[in-house]
């Protein structure tokens, strides 16, 4: 007589927060066994991943009656993604840290984490869909049923291998649906409030950062020009401005003035009216295409360039290495370099089909 087979094992990414707390509730509803782990990324003082919120967590994961670990990443964060956001902002760039975080932490760190206890997929709360194709096997990602709370801008870089063992249970839900199912089940987090902020700058001063790690850029000063040249005033370091800036630029003028672009070779910070800000097109590196390879020609696609940014139509075409062009139909404002600009199906806006990171627009 054969015994009934073990239920799917799958880790569960929590981080104290009611998304993941739900998400792994919902593992434990499928007849899944649920383990949860922390990953512990920044140092004390964070408002994300912090010893209150593995705290947090565990509390749910007694609830839940599930196996709990705390995994301390935090050397391995500082040097594969705080150290790469302060070099961003002192070249010039505007850097997305969420999307490093995901792709090397919740699935290249935790998916090695899984497979060692055994597990065959990971959990997180992220707002997202994956469907697979019965026929291929392949992975394809989704928007969240809740567009509000989408995040597959931060999303798009992840490998048919990370999304094939990737679940996002809490992505046919809505915000209020979650809460209200987690005080339900009595999660300890239901009525946490969300963090909308970079989790090693909680209070929002990037500068700061950048130079706690790069202590140099204390040292940085330059000049503030228009278009022609013309110097307005000085600054402090250009990892303190982003393309699309007006306020802070500590200069006095009779119109509105907006950072244009950086140039880091010279220390500059250009500014002009916005009008200038417009693009007919960008270009893109190190881009991903969800289904593994490039097209072969020019395809149709829906274009966000910023996380809070309505995709607009574009025609994109992939070009030498892993680059790519974008062409909009109309101007898109403030293109700036170090962001993302991500792909999504034209038909239905809701379907990833890939992504890149802005080298900067083409007017």
């Amino acid at each position: 007589m054969t015994g009934a087979s073990a239920p799917e094992r799958v880790v569960v990414a929590m981080s104290g927060g009611v998304d993941s707390s739900l998400a792994a509730a919902l593992v434990v509803q499928s007849g899944a066994e649920a383990i949860g782990v922390t990953m512990k990324l920044s140092a004390s003082g964070s408002r994300c991943c912090s010893l209150e919120d593995a705290d947090d967590a565990r509390r749910v994961a007694e609830r839940l009656g599930i196996r709990f670990y705390v995994a301390n990443y935090a050397d391995a964060f500082g040097r594969e993604v705080i150290e790469g956001f302060a070099d961003a902002y002192l070249a010039g760039r505007t850097p997305i840290p969420c999307i490093a975080c995901n792709q090397r932490f919740k699935f290249d760190h935790l998916l090695e984490r899984a497979t060692v206890f055994g597990a065959a997929r990971v959990a997180t709360g992220h707002y997202a869909r994956v469907e697979h194709e019965p026929e291929t096997g392949r992975a394809r990602l989704f928007r969240a049923r809740h567009r509000e709370k989408d995040q597959t801008y931060f999303l798009f870089s992840l490998r048919q291998e990370q999304l094939r063992r990737a679940l996002f249970p809490v992505g046919e839900m809505s915000k209020d649906a979650v809460r209200e199912m987690a005080r339900q089940l009595g999660l300890a987090t239901a009525d946490k409030p969300e963090s909308q902020e970079i989790c090693f700058v909680p209070d929002g001063d990037y500068a700061k950062v950048v130079e706690q790690i790069r202590p140099e850029a204390t040292a940085l000063r330059g000049e503030i020009v228009d278009e022609g040249g013309r110097v307005l005033g000085h600054h402090r370091g250009i990892h303190r401005f982003t393309v699309g800036q007006r306020h802070g630029l500590g200069i006095a003028s009779d119109r509105r003035l907006y950072v244009l672009r950086l140039e880091p070779e010279r220390q500059r910070v250009v500014v002009g009216d916005a009008g200038a800000l417009d693009c007919g097109g960008a270009r893109v590196e190190r881009v991903h295409w969800i289904a593994g390879g490039a097209p072969s020609g020019a395809i149709r696609a829906r274009v966000q360039v910023r996380h809070r940014h309505v995709a607009v139509p574009a025609t994109v075409r992939a070009v030498e290495g892993d680059c790519a062009e974008i062409e909009f139909d109309e101007a898109v404002r403030a293109v700036a370099p170090g962001q993302a600009a991500v792909f999504y199906d034209e038909a239905n806006d809701d379907e990833v089909i890939g992504g890149g990171f802005l080298v900067g627009g083409l007017r």
